[in-house]
């Protein structure tokens, strides 16, 4: 899984179709994951279990689904439904929201998201590793009295939390399987990120995690076209604080100054920075921003590096 894309086919007159589409092209390619968002439109996980089952030369996962507004039981049920779909090619991740679609989305107060995140993951182990909850926090009941396991994803699902800030870092090595950091440089990766995650996973004795490292990029000989592109379409990124934080201890001001956009030398480049600074996979988004061509440029050159 050393490198993938995250496939955005939300403007296609069939999501579904079009991202199986994309997602044998992507194998072809070489590259190994595909990855998709969650809004307020398709869902994740089934969509990456339809993807996943039609091209089985691909892992799968969805980055990230907001706790806000879900329940462990359900996320749990999809996961592992997904993961029997997938025969263990599906990874799970989970995100802490913003307070802005979560207010405005789902009318929720958006209040003590480190708490509910760690008692999201408690009760969401215990339901794809056993099968079975008996959990009573302080923000969420999970408890089941009859099983929630789904045969054929008895080896459990991998969860990652999509987490930057040191309390989220913190419960997520603790708890997690890995991290999945947007818009993280390697300088933020390498002296903050990666170091809080490995030092609570070995605190609570679990083994280094995972750092798939979420890289917005693509091929281009366009740079300065592009990136002005990229200012606009990751604008929304720095009215969040956590996004805000990561971009500058990246050395950026704007979101756009920490994406990767050059030609195949320079891309290839980044990706070696991404990897030296602790990312044990990379998966790129954004890479149709330059259009169709680059995209296959992008996605051509990312498939020699997965090799």
């Amino acid at each position: 899984m050393t490198v993938g894309v995250a496939l955005n086919t939300s403007g296609a007159q069939n999501q579904v179709d079009a991202s199986v589409l994309l997602a044998h092209e992507a194998a072809a390619a070489g590259l190994r994951s595909a990855w998709f968002g969650q809004t307020f439109g398709a869902d994740s996980p089934q969509l990456a279990a339809i993807v996943g089952r039609e091209v089985p030369e691909l892992h799968v996962g969805t980055s990230a689904i907001p706790v806000f507004g879900r329940h462990p039981l359900h996320v749990s049920s999809q996961a592992q439904t997904a993961q029997a779909a997938t025969h263990g090619r599906y990874h799970l991740g989970l995100a802490l929201g913003t307070k802005l679609l979560t207010e405005g989305g789902f009318g929720l107060p958006f209040e003590r998201p480190i708490a509910r995140l760690r008692e999201f993951l408690i009760a969401l182990r215990q339901l794809t590793e056993t099968g079975t909850a008996d959990f009573h926090g302080e923000l969420l009941t999970a408890a089941t009295p009859i099983s929630a396991r789904v045969p054929g994803a008895e080896n459990g699902v991998p969860v990652l939390v999509a987490a930057m800030g040191p309390q989220a870092l913190r419960v997520s090595g603790e708890l997690a399987d890995g991290i999945l950091p947007y818009l993280a440089g390697p300088s933020a990766l390498e002296k903050h990120i990666v170091p809080a995650a490995t030092r609570a996973a070995k605190a609570a004795g679990r083994p280094a995690p995972r750092i798939v490292a979420l890289v917005y990029g693509a091929v281009t000989d366009d740079v300065d076209s592009v990136r002005e592109k990229a200012t606009e379409q990751l604008a929304f990124y720095e009215r969040i604080p956590s996004y805000a934080r990561v971009i500058e201890l990246s050395g950026g001001r704007r979101a756009a100054d920490v994406a990767v956009i050059g030609d195949e030398k320079t891309i290839a480049a980044e990706v070696r920075r991404y990897r030296d600074a602790g990312a044990t996979e990379v998966v790129f988004s954004g890479t149709e921003i330059a259009g169709e061509a680059d995209r296959r440029r992008t996605w051509a050159l990312l498939g020699e590096l997965a090799g």
